[in-house]
């Protein structure tokens, strides 16, 4: 039904009816004995017409200058109960690391811009978690009360990814969970696992809090042993880590959690081939940075790649070729990856012909290691290499 832009009850639009018919009843019985008759009801039906608009036109007047002292009264209010940034009557104040307190959505929008000063201290901040200031919204709600002006809803403000505040209290909500019980742990870790592969701003709100992400993965870390973990919870929670990492600025924060790699590597070697794939995936992606690719050497993530390599499911071969073949871009790595067995691993993959432009690649960058020449003569990669080449035309 299309939208009218006349109010049911219009008093107006009773009056104009009548006076269409009496009009019509004018013009088409001209010879009529009433015609005097409904000639005054015609000039009545106009004078309450006109005295309708005046009365409207009164109260809208009215209405203006209701609003528009209540906008003063807003203009004026104390300098405390401004926001630094805006300059107007904060709706929802919250408070800075460095205790200085803003209106949430002007805040949220410079932190969002990648500031990470305070805008009125020029302090840098130890962290950008926004805590709600109590206080100043009850005394600036207390000071709209003596004035009769109703206190302002908070603004539902959208940063440019479409973020709104709501979603912002769903984020905090959701990993407000991972410390509930098992099954509201899986159902909020299967709801970031769609929210952060659909919404690349909620990949970014994990990097206002460096308490996110050990939020996140709390259900991992609180078992004991690999066989109490539940396995859809396990590479939800993984597969969200692989969504973060996705984000350029989350690569240094996942890969520097403490428990970060550990459970991911924990993921590489007992979880079930879907979350394999993804922690594999997960380091791939991690290791686009070289810090991170001493890191996740250093952890000995090289050997459970091997070993996920060597047993070549197919759902699995690619991100781990990748995995490999981007850690080993690093000098430490490479020999890191000749002691774990790669040489053997990948050669025997080249020759059942799995892979091999991957793989080859990775041989290829190990050949620069002693040892590793040495084993591919052991290994017989000679002759391999050789029937590759007779096989392809490829240059």
């Amino acid at each position: 039904m299309a939208k009218s832009d006349v109010f049911e009850g219009d008093p107006t639009v009773a009056l104009k009816k009548e006076l269409q018919r009496l009009v019509k009843a004018i013009i088409e019985d001209s010879s009529s004995d009433d015609e005097n008759g409904v000639i005054n009801q015609t000039l009545q039906a106009l004078k309450e017409l006109k005295d309708g608009r005046k009365q409207r036109s009164c109260s809208i007047t009215k209405l203006n200058h209701n609003n528009r002292d209540c906008n003063e009264s807003l203009t004026s209010c104390p300098q405390e109960f401004r926001c630094p940034l805006s300059k107007e009557l904060m709706r929802e104040p919250v408070i800075l690391s460095t205790g200085q307190t803003y209106d949430r959505p002007f805040i949220q929008k410079w932190l969002k811009a990648g500031n990470r000063i305070c805008p009125k201290t020029q302090q840098v901040l130890s962290h950008t978690i926004l805590t709600p200031n109590h206080l100043v919204r009850d005394m600036i709600t207390q000071w709209c009360k003596n004035r009769g002006v109703q206190f302002p809803g908070p603004i539902q403000y959208s940063d440019q990814d479409g973020l709104a505040e709501a979603d912002r209290d769903q984020f905090l909500s959701l990993l407000k969970k991972m410390s509930s019980t098992q099954s509201e742990q899986k159902e909020a870790a299967r709801t970031l696992r769609s929210l952060t592969k659909r919404m690349p701003s909620f990949r970014a709100l994990f990097g206002e809090s460096l308490e996110s992400i050990p939020q996140l993965l709390t259900p991992l870390c609180q078992t004991k042993s690999q066989t109490e973990i539940h396995p859809d919870l396990q590479e939800d929670l993984i597969t969200t880590l692989l969504n973060l990492s996705i984000h350029d600025n989350n690569k240094k924060l996942v890969a520097e959690t403490p428990m970060g790699i550990p459970l991911l590597l924990d993921a590489l070697k007992f979880g079930t081939i879907e979350t394999r794939t993804n922690a594999a995936a997960t380091l791939f992606t991690l290791s686009a940075l070289d810090s991170n690719k001493s890191l996740i050497g250093k952890s000995g993530a090289l050997k459970p790649l091997i070993d996920l390599l060597e047993e070549g499911h197919p759902l699995a071969m690619k991100d781990v070729a990748s995995a490999i073949f981007n850690l080993c871009i690093q000098h430490e790595n490479k020999a890191r990856a000749v002691r774990d067995g790669a040489v053997r691993a990948l050669l025997n993959k080249i020759k059942n012909r799995v892979h091999v432009d991957e793989l080859l690649a990775t041989l290829a960058m190990l050949s620069s290691n002693q040892k590793a020449v040495e084993e591919m003569g052991d290994l017989g990669a000679v002759s391999c290499l050789f029937s590759l080449i007779k096989e392809t035309n490829c240059a």
